[in-house]
């Protein structure tokens, strides 16, 4: 597409830019705001970005011998039946699911680029891959560090990790069905269509390394290995650029003031949230503003939303039911403001890209709402129970 050399947009991105530049200058001053854009990147290029790409290489490696030795046909027959039923997906799928549970968002990617995982999809299906990816992204970490906290505070943190876990399932099925349904469109897809791809012909058959069984472990090892580092390099702006973003308008000044250091910013996101409040006591239950900052934060990246938990518990702000809601919404949501757009492109469905973030913001909401009411539902229900025995 061919446009003037500027038009009426040139001067609508001027004054966007002119604006944030005065506002963040004006809050944190022009020296700090400038420093601590760069110590921000700094730090999620070595905390964040090259993290992921050391789990995307060990995905990669995974998928590699599971594509060489037949693992991931095996997979698709076993869960065939319920991911079917579940996510409207292959089997297959089930896989990238749970190396991003075991792991971070971008690991469904490694998986992608095994030709053995790819061929079972159809082609509207591929994008979906990264929300269903997201969808379970962190989440042994985000429940083995809850269920840490258990030690140190009162109240079956266990009993609210499980229920956060099933929310975020439930969350995983609503981004999915919603991001098939825009996939179709985008397609020209019947809604009836079959999810599962027939596989025949030369495609029946997996293609294998020469050589012995050590040399091809190695092998595909090694290969899915540099799959990882090349999606770890195209995830690389997206996590810094809108990270970045996201995490100067979420965290407040510091006890201090502004030293210019990594992960200050002007707490804008917070502000409006106390506004919301009335909106997000009754869908999560938050009964303190300053719970919102964890579902906000984790629009950008679930680690740094962990973090604050223990300070938050310490505080009072939170009790062992926002854990369950916390649990949702982290393992669901994952960081994906900061991973959405670098992973549809390195699924090459930049198209999908706006309609991807959507449906997973609807499905984050949901597993929030849901955490929040089945605890309310079931845990008086366990206890009754518990109490006849």
């Amino acid at each position: 597409m061919k446009k003037k050399p500027y038009s009426i947009e040139s001067f609508v991105i001027v004054g966007i830019a002119l604006i944030l530049f005065v506002y963040f200058s004006s809050v944190m001053g022009t020296a700090n705001f400038l420093k601590t854009i760069i110590q921000t990147s700094f730090y999620l290029l070595t905390e964040v970005a090259f993290w992921i790409m050391g789990v995307a290489v060990l995905t990669g490696a995974m998928a590699g011998i599971f594509s060489e030795f037949g693992v991931i046909a095996l997979i698709n027959i076993i869960f065939g039946p319920v991911v079917r039923w579940i996510y409207k997906l292959p089997g297959v799928a089930g896989i990238g699911a749970l190396s991003a549970y075991l792991s971070d968002n971008p690991a469904v990617i490694s998986l992608y680029k095994e030709k053995e995982f790819r061929k079972r999809f159809k082609d509207y299906q591929i994008p979906v891959l990264c929300n269903l990816g997201t969808s379970f992204g962190m989440g042994l970490v985000i429940a083995v560090t809850f269920l840490a906290l258990g030690n140190k505070f009162e109240g079956n943190f266990f009993q609210a990790v499980l229920i956060g876990v099933v929310a975020a399932v439930i969350g995983s099925v609503v981004s999915v069905r919603l991001l098939t349904h825009y996939a179709k469109k985008q397609y020209q897809i019947e809604k009836d269509d079959n999810p599962i791809k027939v596989v025949e012909g030369d495609e029946f058959y997996r293609e294998t390394r020469q050589g012995s069984v050590v040399n091809r472990l190695l092998e595909s090892a090694l290969d899915g290995g540099k799959n990882g580092v090349d999606i770890g390099l195209q995830i690389i702006p997206g996590i810094l650029i809108i990270s970045t973003f996201v995490m100067m308008i979420t965290y407040p000044m510091p006890d201090g003031g502004y030293t210019g250091a990594h992960l200050e910013g002007v707490g804008l996101l917070p502000a409006i949230g106390e506004h919301l409040m009335f909106i997000f006591k009754p869908l999560f239950g938050f009964t303190h503003p300053e719970a919102i900052a964890f579902p906000l934060i984790s629009l950008g990246s679930a680690g740094a939303a962990v973090g604050i938990v223990p300070d938050f518990l310490s505080s009072g702000y939170v009790s062992v039911k926002d854990i369950a809601v916390f649990t949702a919404i982290g393992t669901t949501w994952s960081g994906y403001l900061s991973t959405h757009v670098s992973m549809m492109d390195a699924l090459k469905s930049r198209a999908l890209t706006t309609k991807a973030i959507f449906s997973h913001t609807i499905g984050g909401l949901v597993s929030g709402v849901v955490a929040n009411y089945l605890y309310i539902l079931l845990v008086p229900l366990i206890a009754w129970i518990s109490g006849l025995f």
